[in-house]
């Protein structure tokens, strides 16, 4: 009984973390697509303002499901260390800790997004500023948010590389999902630099193949899961 326990571990590993990734998924969805989607008015102070005023509880809800993508981040990272350290453990280590950099950022961030609701409150000390002052400091917050954003992810891509050369490596994987990881680091680091160094060429579309990359590895965790004889092998190995 214990033994067969012991060898459905990796797989448990992988299932928890392939449901963790996909509430990451899913949460960045909402807070991205339906929350920030439809309040932000690009170049429109006042009219994400008013926006944000009539939504506020949503704009909150994307907050909380934000964090709760940042706690699932943690989960993550804990059951592909243990997968994926049989590999090599270095750099098992190296790529959960860019990720833990990348998650740290992202949850301090986040006070740039609860700043417009501060801003919002109808309190004395507010009043001594103009309502397009509040307005603009509004706008400009949720923008910094952006980029906070972008910054955390030239972590998180530095964090794809790593994992995809350990799923490549592995032989408990699809070569194909590493390569596809890889990728998508790729294409992190491409969009956040841009984002940096040339804001015109910075794209929401350079992230599709990134999405497809995730998704993919998400789905092959929580269905397939690992090859556990192939994992028990690099285990002994690496011991």
């Amino acid at each position: 009984m214990a033994h067969n326990q012991l060898n459905s571990s990796p797989r448990v590993y992988a299932r928890v973390g392939g449901i963790a990734y996909l509430l990451i998924i899913i949460a960045g969805i909402f807070g991205e697509m339906v929350v920030r989607k439809t309040i932000i008015v690009t170049g429109d102070a006042a009219a994400t303002t008013v926006n944000m005023l009539a939504h506020s509880q949503l704009w909150r809800a994307g907050i909380a499901g934000d964090l709760l993508m940042h706690i699932c981040d943690v989960i993550v990272m804990v059951c592909l260390y243990v997968l994926l350290k049989p590999v090599n453990k270095n750099i098992a280590l190296l790529a959960i800790l860019l990720n833990l950099v990348q998650t740290s950022v992202l949850v301090a961030n986040k006070m740039n997004l609860l700043m417009p609701l501060f801003l919002s409150e109808d309190v004395n000390y507010l009043k001594a500023l103009d309502p397009h002052q509040v307005q603009a400091m509004s706008y400009l917050s949720i923008k910094t948010h952006a980029y906070g954003f972008g910054i955390g992810l030239i972590f998180f891509g530095f964090t794809c590389l790593a994992l995809g050369y350990l799923i490549f490596k592995s032989g408990f994987f699809p070569k194909l999902l590493g390569i596809m990881m890889a990728i998508a680091g790729l294409c992190y680091l491409l969009n956040s630099f841009a984002m940096i160094l040339a804001p015109k060429l910075s794209n929401f579309m350079m992230l599709a193949p990134a999405f497809i990359g995730e998704f993919s590895f998400c789905l092959w965790l929580i269905i397939v899961g690992v090859n556990v004889s192939k994992w028990r092998e690099k285990e002994k190995i690496s011991i």
